[in-house]
């Protein structure tokens, strides 16, 4: 009786070998089947010859696994790896038609979306048998495989025409801004150590380009770039990230030359951000730093000076990617720190970090006590407020999958987050990439995320994620977003091409922003606006994702809504503009404190007499008040500078200014500004 038992064992077992050694003993699979696969260890399938489309080159396989499928009725047949117990398993995949002696490909698959695993859909005729073949040219793991009907094609939710744009050139195209002051979205088209070329957009879709001779920088942005106006000059200036340390480029007083300002701390860069982080009216500068706690540069009024750790104290690095906004909606920024967890395994405590800003000039990682640790190993997150409640939220985007997935956190509006992946449509996507970034590209009004796998992840208000059925020609690094032809939906340029977005009928704004006592770029605000679909916010933020530079534009769309009723704009002075009753479809510029009446402003240290005023403006100091007031600037409502003075010893003279509303700007001996509102009768 033993023996007989082992026998048949014996039997069954050769069988089952036997049974996948080629392409004529392939194993039946059914329809909805899942079916195990097992390794390749103790295998001894004959490895297919016919790819497909696949690279082999170097590495041929040496086994194969063979199975075939024979469809009752024509349907769209899909056959993935993309299973979570796969667990990202390197599996290549090839299906072919016709006869093992005459083998007709259907199609193959390698890394589908970026990860490991493989997937092809394709179009089945009733009564064809299909043969579906895996070999080991990257792994001799087992793994499951599932045969399923696939849901007919769904149309394009957003088409976009790749367009060659004259003038782009070169290498590091990863930066869109306004870089001559005109709001209207500009590109960094070209970089090297000795020049700067910008292509700048015009009107009607026609672009131009400068180039501007450069002071060697010796470093390029090869891991990130940013602009802001750090200087407040009225013309962008930009930060290079690279290998070994960071340089400024800075803009003439009339953006037609730069100079250049490299740093001399060596250090491997990844994000570079420019935000005001002591919230005293003109921008800083921060830099990821990867094997060491993080820098940042703080502006004294004259230079940007150099400070090691305070922000990610981390000691072996491993911060990639920074991004600031106010999540717990106390008036002040954060920062969330996307972290590499040191090849994914969060060693040593290396994962994502929090840092609250305590209103003090100092920041506290909470990110364990907020659910924000989180042990994925990112490059960058997207963040924005997803489900339009006026708190932001973040999908933390997955480079690697060694730890898991990306993962949607929805802020609870009590400063804590809350996974919220599963249905979300990230808990089956497995794609993989270094660059996640958030924006309303169909102006449905809720935001979309452009991530891995070159797709976009569409929104729908609820934490529920959809890609189009088709991917964009983009690669997973260099693609800035901006409107680069200034007709209200969101661009992506990719190399020296831009993927227009061709729109559709939903309505938008975009708002700029023109800082007075804030910085002037007003990075850090905050904006809201309000109408029948309820709150949407936005933060004006400098660098976002892992190293490209995004427009600094705050972008909403409306969907078919036909009014804004409010737009608030919260300063980081703290001073809050509110505009009613907007109209969409508009490029909007607000500057600070332009809607607020005379009687509204109280800048704590001086007030201003006579206003109205004909002639002469003089200046009082508060008695309680011990500053030296230094200069100042009068703006007109659109943000241009109309009269300065560095002599505030005698009564400013605005005899020669229309008549109008403007803002006085004083600047003291710290370099800090206060405003005031006055009437030119």
């Amino acid at each position: 009786m033993k023996k007989t038992t082992f026998l048949i064992a014996l039997i069954f077992s050769m069988s089952f070998v036997k049974a996948q050694t080629n392409c004529g003993n392939a194993v039946s699979v059914l329809l909805n089947s899942t079916t195990t696969a097992p390794s390749f260890t103790n295998e001894t399938g004959t490895p297919p010859t016919a790819f497909c489309g696949l690279n082999n080159s170097n590495q041929n396989p040496t086994k194969g696994k063979w199975y075939k499928f024979t469809p009752t009725q024509n349907m769209n047949i899909t056959v993935t790896t993309v299973l979570p117990q796969n667990n990202n398993i390197d599996t290549r995949l090839i299906i072919y038609s016709g006869n093992c002696n005459a083998l007709v490909c259907v199609g193959s698959s390698d890394d589908f979306n970026g990860a490991n695993t493989s997937e092809v859909t394709f179009a089945a005729t009733i009564g064809s048998t299909y043969t579906i073949a895996f070999d080991n040219r990257f792994s001799n793991a087992g793994f499951d495989f599932k045969v399923t009907e696939a849901a007919p094609p769904a149309p394009d939710r957003l088409s976009f025409t790749s367009t060659s744009v004259t003038g782009i050139t070169g290498g590091y195209n990863n930066c869109i801004a306004d870089m001559n002051g005109d709001f209207l979205d500009d590109i960094i088209s070209a970089v090297s150590t000795t020049q700067l070329v910008i292509t700048y957009q015009g009107t009607n879709g026609v672009f131009t380009s400068t180039t501007y001779p450069l002071t060697s920088t010796s470093v390029l942005p090869s891991w990130s770039i940013a602009a802001g106006d750090y200087d407040n000059n009225g013309y962008n200036d930009l930060i290079y990230g690279s290998g070994t340390g960071v340089a400024f480029l800075k803009a003439n007083s009339t953006g037609t030359g730069y100079t250049t300002d490299r740093k001399t701390q060596s250090y491997l860069v990844q994000r570079t951000n420019f935000i005001d982080i002591n919230n005293d009216g003109k921008l800083d500068a921060f830099a990821c730093d990867d094997n060491a706690p993080n820098r940042y540069y703080m502006n004294d009024g004259t230079n940007l000076n150099h400070i090691q750790g305070g922000i990610g104290d981390f000691p072996s690095g491993g911060n990639y990617a920074s991004n600031w906004f106010d999540y717990d909606n106390d008036g002040d920024i954060d920062m969330y720190m996307a972290k590499c967890g040191q090849g994914g395994s969060g060693v040593g405590g290396n994962i994502d970090e929090f840092h609250r800003n305590n209103g003090n000039g100092t920041f506290t990682n909470v990110a364990a006590s907020i659910g924000m640790a989180n042990p994925e190993q990112t490059w960058s997150g997207a963040c924005g407020d997803f489900n339009n409640d006026g708190w932001m939220d973040v999908i933390v985007g997955v480079n690697s999958a060694s730890n898991g997935y990306s993962n949607v956190k929805r802020n609870n509006g009590d400063g804590t987050f809350t996974s919220v992946t599963a249905g979300s449509g990230y808990d089956t996507n497995t794609s993989l990439g270094r660059e996640y970034v958030t924006q309303d590209f169909d102006n449905d009004g809720f935001l979309d995320v452009l991530g891995s796998g070159s797709n976009i992840m569409f929104g729908d208000g609820n934490f529920r994620f959809t890609p189009n059925p088709n991917t964009y020609p983009v690669s997973n690094f260099d693609r800035p977003i901006g409107d680069l032809n200034n007709d209200g939906f969101l661009d992506i340029q990719n190399g020296t091409n831009v993927l227009f977005n061709n729109g559709n009928s939903n309505k938008w704004l975009n708002v700029n922003l023109r800082g007075i006592e804030s910085n002037r770029n007003g990075i850090g605000a905050r904006i809201e606006i309000y109408g029948s679909w309820g709150k949407q916010i936005r933060y004006v933020q400098s660098g976002t994702g892992f190293q490209n530079m995004s427009t600094i534009t705050a972008h909403f769309g409306i969907g078919q809504a036909t009014t804004i009723t409010q737009v608030i704009i919260k300063w980081p002075s703290g001073t809050i503009d509110t505009l009613i009753n907007v109209n969409p479809n508009q490029n909007l510029l607000v500057v600070e404190g332009s809607t607020l009446a005379i009687n509204s402003f109280n800048n704590g240290v001086f007030s201003i007499y006579p206003n109205p005023v004909k002639n002469n403006i003089n200046i009082q100091i508060k008695d309680t008040i011990s500053v030296v007031l230094k200069s100042a600037l009068v703006y007109d409502l659109n943000g241009k500078v109309v009269l300065s003075t560095d002599n505030l010893n005698q009564p400013i003279n605005v005899e020669n200014l229309a008549s109008g509303t403007y803002i006085l700007s004083i600047s003291d001996s710290e370099n800090r500004n206060y405003s005031q509102k006055f009437i030119k009768e």
